[in-house]
């Protein structure tokens, strides 16, 4: 009965959020107001794991009373060859609690950054000098002060550099922000606002690179002020519903300038582009609208975006989250929170595409991650610590599952309570050897080359 009531509050609390969005943008229409180591999520400068991943890092958030209570990265053995496998062989805690979020691998991939978005500290880690135990390199405390933005989310490599999406800003702890550069020696280099102008509503979330084409695209979700508050008091707060984004903009790579803004109603979350040879596209989901967006060029080479596909039933409130794209931009694995489950979407033709599986995971599920070759799936529970479900429904873990093309069969799981680690969000693959990796042939482009200037 606790759980069967536990679910029905989430829901209700979804159902209402989902709803009182929709009014909002139904306001601003009449008005002429405008509306989470996945190897294929990796940036394309980053060398990759193409045959079977020695190690999995997870993000763990703390939680009072479990363990230590403080926030730490988890190291797992996935090698099946490995007297270790399926074990947690080291966690670094970081000595309280700051809501960390996501990781971004260095551009040699022997560098590890990873952000809170509470405290917004950011923590570089060697990963490089010995994989299975990871060391804290450097702890940056002030990019609040440096940049003016809080909560740094999305960590995408560049050649020397790291782009970095926060969430916030530091004036009033809501969703206008912008995007970031620093150094691999963890100094600020550069930031710019998110537009707007030309019908852009100032958001940022995730950020993905295209470098054949010289550009990349964010999405865009909810500043500090919302995504820190209790799920329950968001949902009475009819002012805080307005404050969610609703674009995503294409920007050019090398001036760090944005071409173009995009109407994406809902919340756009992660980004992903096809890295199949010839291929052109990228795509997003949106949260609260449960939608597939998909960006290509026109014949004029102008950036275009099309809504492609509904998600589960919108009505039942899936709360679609994480995403991850095949090697080949064929099929795309698309997580919904609310009712655990994951999705297997044909890709073959991105403008029409089709679902063509489903597995329920857990009673929540949030970040999904795929080897290289697509063989092996990863997920993992935790969205936000004040939005997670809670009693029975707040599941912790780390799942690992092999896929044969036409069925997820469980290989192994770790219950993040049980081994008193806490709330496990986000994942980056990491091999013992890193010296035969190469990044994509993509970033090795004349654009890709050009846009290192």
């Amino acid at each position: 009965m606790e759980n069967m009531n536990s679910e029905m509050h989430a829901k209700r609390l979804l159902r209402k959020i989902v709803l009182a969005f929709c009014a909002t943008l139904a306001g601003a229409a009449l008005s002429g107001g405008t509306a989470l180591a996945d190897e294929t999520s990796c940036s394309p400068y980053t060398p990759l794991i193409k045959g079977q991943e020695d190690l999995v890092y997870v993000w763990t958030l703390g939680v009072k009373g479990v363990g230590d209570g403080s926030d730490k990265l988890v190291t797992v053995d996935v090698n099946p060859s490995s007297k270790t496998y399926r074990k947690v062989i080291h966690t670094l805690s970081l000595g309280g609690r700051g809501e960390v979020h996501h990781l971004g691998l260095s551009d040699d991939r022997r560098y590890l950054w990873g952000g809170a978005l509470d405290s917004s500290k950011i923590y570089i880690f060697d990963i490089g000098t010995d994989p299975a135990k990871p060391k804290l390199s450097k702890t940056i405390t002030d990019f609040a002060q440096k940049t003016d933005f809080v909560g740094p989310h999305s960590f995408i490599a560049l050649p020397g550099r790291m782009l970095i999406t926060p969430l916030s800003n530091n004036e009033d702890h809501g969703g206008e922000t912008g995007i970031v550069v620093y150094n691999n020696k963890g100094e600020f280099v550069t930031g710019h606002q998110t537009p707007k102008e030309r019908g852009g509503d100032g958001y940022g979330y995730d950020a993905g690179i295209n470098p054949r084409k010289n550009v990349f695209l964010t999405s865009s979700f909810t500043g500090w002020n919302n995504y820190m508050m209790d799920l329950g008091k968001l949902m009475k707060d009819g002012e805080a519903m307005k404050h969610f984004g609703n674009t995503s903009v294409m920007w050019d790579l090398k001036t760090m300038k944005p071409i173009k803004v995009f109407q994406t109603p809902g919340a756009p979350l992660e980004v992903r582009w096809s890295w199949k040879p010839g291929d052109n596209w990228a795509v997003t989901t949106t949260a609260l609208t449960s939608k597939i967006w998909v960006y290509t060029q026109d014949a004029k080479g102008e950036w275009q975006v099309k809504d492609v596909g509904t998600i589960g039933d919108p009505a039942k409130i899936p709360l679609p989250v994480d995403i991850s794209i095949t090697k080949d931009g064929r099929g795309m694995w698309i997580n919904t929170f609310m009712d655990g489950t994951t999705r297997y979407w044909d890709m073959s033709d991105p403008m029409h595409p089709k679902e063509i599986y489903t597995k329920k995971i857990a009673s929540q599920v949030n970040m999904v991650s795929q080897s290289y070759d697509g063989k092996r799936v990863y997920f993992t529970s935790s969205l936000l610590a004040n939005w997670d479900k809670t009693g029975k429904d707040d599941e912790q873990f780390l799942k690992m599952y092999n896929w044969d093309g036409k069925d997820l069969k469980l290989a192994f799981e770790i219950d993040f309570y049980k081994e008193k680690l806490g709330r496990a969000h986000h994942m980056k693959f990491q091999a013992r050897d890193l010296s035969t990796l190469k990044p994509l042939e993509s970033a090795q482009s004349v654009p890709a080359q050009m846009a290192r200037k």
